[in-house]
């Protein structure tokens, strides 16, 4: 058994409100590659906190009356009791506010001075409380918005510390080529390789217009200055660990991976790669960068009241299910959408129908023409095992590259096999006549099952023990081995009768949704808020490959890349205004969250920007060659 260690992190949320749908998703995803490893052998340490210190937190505790720290251990406090309550196995909470954690901070701080990476000098630019974030004028939104939140921005002068942030650009960008899988998904790279190549202005990394935070180290005699909260909060990664004090677990640095929403992936790939190389430790292996989710297509927000409550979801639908739903309904880096509906079709669809109704199947059949003992050999089915074999070898890979919605898709296939080969082998009619098919069919089924059990408990961790216990095994590293790695199979099973997993859901649970905006229509300008406009993502592309439709006048079929794993299959009717030639290469305008459509029997997965007049049809392009994906705003 392997003694690889093994350390993952979520990031440090945030103490200004209570957590949603996506504090949920970063944290499930986080225990599940947490629970996985620790099935591979490995020691695995997985770290989930609060980020407690900075102005907007400070500002919301005088509006509740409270001090700055009563505010935060309120807050924290609900976050960690939701953890607990989900049942994630984090093996440390770090708080921002423990004396571990400013001690460390206060070290690097001193290690970084003492290098000449820290200097003394003064700051003016536009600052965004919410986003705890400094732009430039040429950032901002109509002068003065955060390009980030939309919030105001105010201008801020003060004296400052700054990190030498411009000398790591070059180290930076080289690492990023020497590592291309250090940012995930891939399409996320280019966002950060462009906005280093733009270039990195030096960062400041102190604050005197408020007091909540942590101070400079003593010996500076610096009692005015504290720590920006994202030195601070970044820092959490090696404190935890002991970083500054006595360092009792820095053995599992370097971190495997940061999981990170991809709203602070900035501060992730770019900020803390940086204080790192400053530090002379080496950076984490990868930063991982989820999407955000919408509810019923539309942005979730307090004042319409569609925010997602995990723990109300929980409450209804159950734990697992949940799990599974975020795991499973979107790719990771992609934004997602949670309705009730579709949870509910996963509930009936994929857990009850194909992975229940198998369970159900076995136990029945095997009740009822066996006694629930059955045993055999699997001559029958070599083909269907070599299938499922090719199935399970590519399972890990998929779990480390941050792919889940693919490790369950495989996962489903092997379901899918069995719920085949029954359909095909017709036990209920074999019965009379040969009984030893049906019960190599049994064994053969059962074996799938063991083998789907414990490759889905890192996503499903009690509804998979209940379907081991059924199958009389037990999930562990070492059964992960016999039955994953070795490919192991049983010829013999007592099986254990239970209830229903999955229950079909005939209605919803959690009350009506919440009522959508009135739309206020002008019908004189059919004017659209700025909030729609955004709903609309356009990226650009570069046109692959072109293709004319046999039969059609006017339609080309392209491959487009976006940046993406795969390129795009766009059907465009443009031959008419375009050779072949005119296009191949080029950059194209593209929107890029069109559901797909079929064109003359071709699907197509986004639309071209055009604009036709009377002298005809031309693209939209941008004017300069830019990185493909880039959003368009």
């Amino acid at each position: 058994m392997s003694c690889k260690k093994v350390y993952i992190t979520t990031p440090i949320y945030y103490v200004n409100d209570s957590a949603h749908i996506g504090h949920a998703y970063t944290t499930i995803i986080a225990d599940t590659i947490a629970r996985y490893s620790k099935l591979l052998g490995y020691d695995t340490f997985l770290l989930t906190g609060t980020d407690e210190h900075g102005q907007k937190i400070e500002q919301s505790a005088k509006k509740k009356g409270k001090s700055p720290k009563e505010y935060a251990d309120e807050i924290s406090k609900t976050f960690k009791d939701l953890w607990d309550d989900f049942g994630i196995e984090y093996d440390y909470f770090i708080r921002t506010t423990d004396d571990k954690h400013k001690q460390g901070v206060k070290f690097a701080f001193q290690k970084m001075f003492e290098k000449g990476d820290i200097y003394k000098g003064k700051y003016s630019g536009n600052y965004c409380v919410s986003c705890e974030s400094f732009f430039t004028d040429t950032q901002l939104i109509d002068g003065s918005g955060c390009p980030d939140c939309g919030k105001e921005t105010s201008i801020i002068e003060e004296e400052s510390y700054f990190f030498r942030l411009s000398k790591y650009q070059d180290r930076l960008l080289e690492h990023y080529k020497n590592n291309p899988d250090f940012i995930l998904p891939a399409s996320k790279r280019n966002e950060v390789i462009a906005f280093v190549e733009s270039g990195l202005k030096d960062l400041s990394i102190t604050r005197t217009s408020f007091d909540w935070g942590i101070k400079l180290p003593e010996n500076m005699n610096e009692p005015k200055h504290v720590m920006y909260v994202w030195l601070d909060a970044l820092l959490n990664y090696l404190t935890a660990l002991g970083y500054g004090g006595n360092g009792e677990k820095m053995d599992y640095w370097p971190a495997k991976i940061h999981i990170v929403g991809k709203d602070i992936l900035r501060f992730h790939a770019i900020y803390w790669p940086a204080f790192l190389m400053s530090l002379d430790l080496p950076l984490p292996h990868h930063i991982g960068a989820h999407g955000w989710w919408t509810r019923d297509g539309q942005k979730m927000s307090k004042s319409i009241g569609n925010v997602v409550k995990p723990r109300e979801v929980v409450e209804a639908y159950g734990l697992d299910t949940f799990r599974y739903f975020l795991l499973r309904e979107v790719p990771f880096g992609q934004d997602g959408d949670f309705s009730e509906k579709a949870l509910i079709n996963r509930i009936n669809g994929d857990l009850g129908n194909s992975l229940g109704n198998l369970l159900n199947r076995v136990i029945g059949m095997g009740g009822k023409y066996f006694n629930y003992k059955f045993s055999s050999d699997l001559s029958l089915f070599q083909n269907e095992l070599e299938k499922v074999d090719d199935i399970v070898s590519k399972l890990e890979s998929y779990i480390f590259q941050m792919q889940t919605h693919r490790y369950l898709e495989e996962i489903w296939e092997i379901l899918a096999i069995g719920n085949r080969t029954i359909q095909s082998s017709e036990p209920w009619v074999k019965i009379k006549s040969n009984p030893d098919e049906v019960e190599a069919l049994l064994v053969f089924v059962s074996n799938l099952l063991v083998r789907v059990s414990i490759l889905l408990y890192p996503v499903m961790p009690n509804s998979s023990k209940k379907m081991a216990e059924a199958l009389g095994i037990e999930i562990s590293p070492e059964n992960y081995d016999r039955f994953i790695r070795n490919r192991e199979l049983l010829n013999s099973f007592e099986i254990t009768k239970i209830p229903a997993l999955f229950p079909k859901v005939d209605k919803p649970k959690m009350g009506q949704a919440p009522k959508r905006e009135e739309k206020r229509e002008i019908a004189e300008e059919g004017l659209i808020t700025i909030d729609k406009f955004f709903e609309v993502k356009i990226r650009v592309g570069e046109i692959l490959e072109v293709e004319e439709i046999p039969k059609s006048k006017k339609l080309y079929r392209l491959q487009v890349n976006l940046g993406e794993e795969r390129p795009r299959q766009i059907v465009a009717g443009i031959k008419e205004f375009y050779k072949k030639e005119e296009l191949l290469n080029t950059l194209v305008c593209v929107v890029a969250n069109l559901k797909p459509a079929k064109l003359m029997g071709h699907i197509s997965e986004g639309m071209l920007l055009a604009v036709r007049d009377s002298q005809g049809l031309s693209l939209i392009r941008p004017e300069h060659r830019r990185e493909v994906g880039s959003p368009i705003s």
